[in-house]
């Protein structure tokens, strides 16, 4: 038989939820139950080398067994906000809809940011702290709705004197009982405006005078590719075709660091071993990189708004 739910003699007296799940007694609560599971999805700055993420994961299954968790990655760079709000864009709308997302990259732990769950447009759920983690989401894939956590009903029992670790005891907590079905999303807590989700400095690219400015938002890290800002609507409009070149700068606080014309292609087979290219990645958004290399490496190229890339279309040929 399923098992979701928390069981009483799992937790010390007195601490249990007082909300908890009634027994499952016969097949169709195991059905229903079955139905209700969302898959959950885990991503933080907490890396691999000690029992972080097992404790979230422990949860979550304490929470429910049967759950079916999934990493996004837990190799965000400490503190990197910014990351954390790329890497769930990049990843958010490819899940179905009702999946939960719990975001963890919290350098204000302890402080009073606000835990918050909100629903995208497209029906996922992320559980995270409301410090700009879904800047992206809210500018890119939008937000339906927003709850403020709960934590006298959706925090893990006997943890409230602990303020240092909220991704085990607020948000796996929260995000397993979401997946669970043992709360809808009106159980996560009081709404509040989607306007007052926090957002950290965002820039679009601007098209102007034939030339698109942008900024380097995130590295392909295993590769080094630079995905910017810049979609490829708006790039097409430079009137640019497969084979073509481009005019390609890139600047660090107004300091040319990199300023070449380089090969509109489909993809790296196009471009000669080691020749820098442009394309479109898998967001639909410009790329730069070298074929079998590595851009930011070759360059020392980093990312975020200190990092704009400069393109046009090019007079040179290949």
């Amino acid at each position: 038989m399923k098992s979701c739910g928390f069981h009483p003699e799992n937790w010390p007296a007195g601490q249990f939820p007082q909300n908890k799940m009634p027994p499952i007694r016969a097949a169709e609560s195991e059905e229903k139950m079955e139905k209700q599971l969302k898959p959950l999805i885990f991503q933080s700055d907490f890396g691999r080398a000690d029992g972080a993420v097992s404790a979230m994961y422990g949860v979550a299954y304490s929470v429910c067994s049967e759950l079916k968790i999934s990493d996004l990655t837990h190799e965000i760079p400490q503190y990197d906000i910014w990351e954390a709000s790329y890497r769930l864009i990049q990843t958010v709308s490819y899940w179905p809809e009702g999946t939960v997302f719990v975001s963890v990259v919290d350098p204000g732990v302890g402080s009073t940011r606000r835990s918050i769950v909100v629903q995208t447009c497209g029906g996922q759920y992320v559980v995270t702290p409301d410090n700009g983690t879904l800047t992206h989401v809210k500018h890119l894939c939008g937000i339906r709705a927003a709850r403020v956590i709960d934590e006298t009903v959706n925090r893990l029992p006997g943890s409230g004197e602990s303020y240092t670790f909220h991704g085990r005891d607020i948000y796996a907590y929260t995000g397993a009982r979401l997946a669970a079905g043992i709360i809808d999303f009106e159980g996560v807590g009081p709404e509040v405006p989607v306007d007052s989700v926090v957002e950290i400095a965002y820039e679009p690219a601007v098209l102007e005078n034939e030339e698109i400015t942008g900024t380097i938002d995130v590295l392909d890290v295993r590769f080094g590719s630079l995905w910017t800002n810049i979609p490829r609507e708006m790039f097409l409009k430079l009137g640019v075709s497969y084979g073509d070149t481009v005019e390609v700068i890139i600047e660090k606080r107004g300091r040319t660091v990199y300023r070449t014309s380089l090969i509109y292609a489909h993809s790296f087979a196009e471009a000669y071993i080691g020749e820098a290219l442009v394309y479109v990645n898998s967001l639909d958004f410009m790329a730069v990189a070298i074929n079998q290399g590595n851009f930011a490496r070759a360059y020392n190229v980093g990312t975020g708004l200190s990092w704009k890339i400069i393109m046009r279309k090019s007079t040179l040929h290949r």
